[in-house]
């Protein structure tokens, strides 16, 4: 199977078991199941549940399942897009190359449906069938952890609004950008590995794995919202420097942000070196995320 058509086969498989979590669109009160899944459908890469799911098969091979385990993932990311983009935080009208959900069902809707969707994440996990209660557990504190204030997503993101118009120094950079992108990224490995079974080591080298390629996904994002229009990226491009965002590109330039990025990918490989051929999928998307274009 090539890797288009593996990323193709697995979003599909993450996708048909978000629409068996998410309440339909008919289900009352019909409004919010709308607003969500208008944002969570609007044709998102699937990146976190990807790598979840990679891992897991680094870890075992197939995982029968993962791909519940790994919405969660995505529900969490769609959540803090939706709210991201409200007014009073980025203020932004584009998101996935459609306009965002409070400038399609209002400010008030949008922050519901991101609450809503935050909490189904947990529901999802507390109810994840053929898995023991320990690992449920598990799951649920790796994914709480990440999305969390002491060093997780929240707390990345008041770093990243207390820090505008600061200046761009790499120790406030490093504080924002580790934790809002990289932690939930790196929860993606680690909870697919958790959810296969992995020893103490595979989880070590998986979360080495996952602290490189979340850096070097969020060195690529700054560096792609300087290059790319919006057109390319689905949401509206420049939106940092008019921000006066802290960024790679603002603290380190572009040409030495994309040998960063390099340096992270090389890193990334070298942490998949225990497992072998079962790492191939990880790999592959370790490159996709430092070689894309949007």
């Amino acid at each position: 199977m090539t890797l288009p058509e593996y990323l193709a086969h697995q979003q599909k498989r993450v996708d048909k078991a978000l629409d068996r979590w998410v309440p339909a669109e008919s289900q009352d009160p019909s409004i919010i199941h709308r607003a969500m899944r208008y944002s969570l459908f609007a044709g998102g890469k699937r990146i976190r549940p990807l790598l979840a799911m990679a891992a897991a098969e680094a870890v075992s091979g197939e995982a029968d399942g993962i791909e519940d385990a790994a919405c969660p993932l995505e529900l969490i990311h769609t959540y803090s897009l939706i709210h991201d983009d409200l007014p009073a935080l980025d203020n932004d009208d584009l998101r996935r190359g459609r306009p965002t959900c409070h400038k399609v069902f209002g400010d008030a809707m949008a922050i519901l449906a991101g609450d809503a969707l935050l909490t189904l994440a947990f529901e999802v996990l507390s109810k994840l069938p053929e898995v023991d209660a320990g690992r449920r557990i598990h799951l649920v504190a790796e994914l709480a952890t990440a999305s969390g204030t002491v060093g997780g997503m929240i707390g990345g993101q008041v770093n990243d609004l207390e820090g505008e118009s600061k200046e761009p120094t790499a120790a406030l950079l490093e504080s924002i950008h580790r934790a809002k992108t990289g932690a939930l990224l790196r929860a993606s490995v680690r909870m697919g590995a958790i959810y296969a079974g992995a020893d103490d080591t595979q989880l070590a080298a998986l979360t080495c794995f996952g602290e490189h390629i979340g850096l070097a996904f969020q060195i690529v994002d700054d560096v792609l919202d300087v290059e790319q229009p919006s057109e390319a990226l689905g949401k509206t491009a420049g939106k940092d420097a008019q921000q006066k965002k802290i960024t790679f590109p603002a603290v380190y330039g572009l040409e030495r942000s994309r040998a960063m990025a390099e340096q992270e990918r090389l890193a990334a490989h070298v942490a998949l070196r225990p497992f072998g051929n079962r790492a191939e999928r990880l790999l592959q998307l370790a490159d996709l995320v430092v070689q894309r274009t949007a």
